[in-house]
């Protein structure tokens, strides 16, 4: 038993330090830190989300209950002024349940490192590209219909509750 006890003594403070240091998000993805998705909840069959939130040109990442199983996406308005939205997952990696950060104008496969401009999020499909999610703009809000969070049920498996 005290054999165990170093590794994982020697584990737990390598995951408080790359939590308390400025370690790259990839880094702390492998080690399950970084941003945790904001979970919203379906009112009227959709997710609404104010603009305000998502017009700082970051990706904020978020996650909605369908059929009990979460599933996650983010949304990014970017330079142009384009609010964009997608499945935080792929056709190829999503398996390994990794999917983006953003580094600067691109957002990162967290799984095989590809690099997505961020002016075609949303536009592209297929591949390893963020899986576009379609969204509606009204009243300063991006509302994402439940029939449409249900297109990507396939790239979640097993997440339900």
């Amino acid at each position: 038993m005290k054999t165990l006890l170093l590794p994982l003594a020697i584990l737990a403070a390598v995951i408080a330090l790359a939590a308390a240091m400025d370690v790259p998000k990839t880094a702390q993805a492998f080690f399950g830190l970084g941003e945790r998705p904001v979970s919203v909840t379906l009112t009227d069959g959709a997710a609404t989300i104010p603009l305000a939130d998502v017009s700082n040109g970051k990706a904020k990442f978020y996650s909605a209950a369908v059929n009990g199983t979460e599933v996650r996406f983010f949304i990014i308005t970017t330079p142009d002024g384009v609010t964009r939205s997608a499945f935080d997952a792929c056709d190829v990696c999503f398996p390994a349940r990794k999917g983006y950060e953003q580094d600067g104008p691109d957002m990162v496969c967290r799984n095989c490192g590809l690099r997505f401009r961020e002016d075609l999020v949303g536009q592209v499909r297929g591949g390893c590209n963020p899986s576009p999610l379609a969204h509606e703009l009204a009243n300063g809000h991006i509302r994402i219909t439940e029939a449409a969070l249900r297109e990507g049920l396939r790239f979640f498996p097993g997440t339900g509750s």
